[in-house]
C-alpha cells in the first residue's frame, strides 16, 4: 500500500492557549527563537508552517550600512544649499542688469 505516512506528537495546551512547539517540528519548519509561526485553517485542518515575509517581520531584519542619519543635520544643511542657490541666482540677476 503506497499509502501516506503520518506521524503524531502530542504538545500541552497552557492556560494561556500558549503550546511549546517541539524540536522535531521546530527543525522541519526551521524556526528559530523569535520566528513567528501561521496556523493555516482550510477545511476544519490546521497546518503549521513558517510565516510568510511582511513587513513587520522584515522591520529591523538588515542592519543599515552606516549610521542612522541625523535628520536636523540634513535638514538644515538643505536649507543652507536652497539659500545659497537663491543668492547666487540675485547675485547673477544684479550682474546682468535684470
Amino acid at each position: 500500500m503506497g499509502g501516506i505516512s503520518m506521524k503524531e506528537i502530542l504538545s500541552i495546551v497552557t492556560q494561556r492557549g500558549q503550546v511549546t512547539i517541539p524540536a522535531e517540528v521546530r527543525r522541519l519548519l526551521g524556526a528559530k527563537t523569535g520566528d513567528k509561526v501561521a496556523f493555516q485553517i482550510e477545511e476544519g485542518q490546521v497546518r503549521l508552517a513558517p510565516a510568510s515575509m511582511t513587513l513587520e517581520s522584515a522591520y529591523r531584519s538588515v542592519k543599515p550600512v552606516g549610521r542612522p542619519e541625523d535628520f536636523k543635520r540634513v535638514e538644515r544643511e538643505a536649507k543652507q544649499e536652497h539659500v545659497s542657490r537663491e543668492v547666487r541666482k540675485l547675485s547673477i540677476h544684479e550682474v546682468s542688469g535684470h
